[in-house]
Order: C-alpha cells, then structure tokens, then sequence
C-alpha cells in the first residue's frame, strides 16, 4: 500500500473529510452551548388557577439546563411535572431566544384515602385543598374505578336528591356510598351495586322519603339482599329496625 501512490492519496482525503467532520462536530457542540443561545424569555402561556406561579418559575430558573439548542424537552417536562397541581407540560421553543411553557392543571374532584387528591379524570396526585371535597376510599390503583362509580351511582342517586360525599371499594371488592342532606349509609356489596342501587331508588319514594317525612331517620340501608333492602330507622324499637319493602331474600 505504501507505495501505491492513489491508494495512499485516497487515505489522505479519508483521514482528512474525518478530522473536519470531527472538526466541525466539535465546533457545534461548543457553539450551541454559548450564552448567546441562551434562552432570554420564558413564557407560561396560560393563568394558573391553582399551581404557585414562583415555585413554578423558581423550577424554571434551577432546573431547567441548556440553550435553545441543547435543552432536554422531555427531562424539562418532567421536572415540571412535579410541581403540585401541574398535570401535564408541553414546552415549545421560539427562535431565537424564546421558550413557551403550557401547563395543564389538575382538576380536584374528590380526596383519596388519607392524604392525596383525585383529579376529574381518576388520577391521583398530591396538593393542598382546602375546599370541601367527597371522599375517594379504596385499594391502591383502583382511583379511575372509584370514580367511575362515583359518576354512575351520583346519577342514579339524583332522582331522590341525594350526592355521595363518601364512596368506598373494600378490598373484597364492596361497595359502600354515604349521602349528604339526608345523612345515610348505603351497603351495596359486591354482585351487581348498580342494579341494586337503581331499584332501591325505585322504592325510594314509598318507602325512605316516606319514613323521613313522618320524622322518622333512616340511617342506614342494606342492598346487599336478593329481593329487596333492610333500612336502620332511628327512634324505632329493636325489633322494628329491619325494612323490607320487598320479599326479603339472602344476604350477599
């Protein structure tokens, strides 16, 4: 090879297109990394309603790295992310110096177990609320089965003007609702909960509304029979506390 006079000049032009291509990466690299890239106004494009807007902007300025070339949208995103209140980010860089920043906020809609939130669409994540919320009770990852209950059973429950301020799922799988305005428990056990509820609703009328209006408080209701529902009537006697308006049937 060495005394191949086009073999040699054929390395030659090799070695020399490598070392400007390394040349020219290199000169890149430092490039995009100079203050002159720097992004110089960082936009959050919507008012937040919930989210701190300085511990949002104090993110921004500690942890979001780079220049308008260099910067990792996605590891922005994530450390976004977790500030409280924020459900998602979506990050849009604007030559030459300009970063726009869209948050999506979480929307409360109940509290779940003993310390976090579910938003409207059953995700849980960690906030302050003060607000009065319902109650979420349930096993770990069942939050979107909750709250789909929640919606289902609220809807059935409008007709007698009733609203759960507490939904719970044991972990056996059984549901339990209590109501606001007229301070009830609701057993609805684990076979069929939305077919029970629907007929309880029913008898409603004839039967708890009735019981209520001649002063008589039910406290509780029983769903979990074949054929009908026991109710606990306060300032009845022992004997009396069990209602069926149906045929009563077997427990489950």
């Amino acid at each position: 090879m060495w005394d191949n006079a086009r073999a040699l000049n054929a390395a030659a032009v090799v070695i020399t297109i490598a070392a400007l291509a390394l040349l020219a990466w290199g000169a890149t690299a430092w490039a995009v990394r100079q203050p002159v890239f720097a992004f110089r106004e960082v936009v959050i494009k919507e008012p937040l309603l919930r989210a701190n807007p300085a511990f949002l902007e104090a993110v921004i300025r500690e942890e979001l790295r780079g220049t308008f070339f260099t910067m990792q949208l996605a590891d922005a995103r994530a450390s976004l992310s977790r500030v409280p209140w924020v459900r998602d980010v979506s990050l849009r860089r604007l030559w030459p110096g300009r970063l726009e920043v869209s948050v999506s906020e979480h929307e409360p809609l109940a509290r779940w177990n003993d310390s976090a939130l579910v938003n409207s669409r059953g995700d849980v994540f960690s906030a302050d609320f003060d607000g009065e919320l319902p109650q979420f009770i349930g096993p770990e990852g069942t939050a979107q089965e909750v709250t789909a209950r929640f919606r289902e059973f609220g809807e059935m429950l409008k007709p007698a003007n009733l609203a759960i301020t507490e939904i719970r799922l044991s972990p056996r799988g059984g549901w339990r609702v209590d109501t606001g305005r007229v301070a009830m428990t609701i057993e609805l056990g684990r076979v069929e909960p939305g077919e029970r509820l629907s007929r309880f609703i029913g008898n409603y009328a004839r039967t708890v509304s009735r019981l209520e209006r001649a002063g008589k408080h039910v406290s509780r209701i029983d769903l979990r029979y074949g054929n009908g529902f026991a109710a606990t009537v306060r300032g009845l006697g022992e004997a009396a506390k069990q209602v069926r308006p149906d045929r009563g049937g077997r427990k489950r």
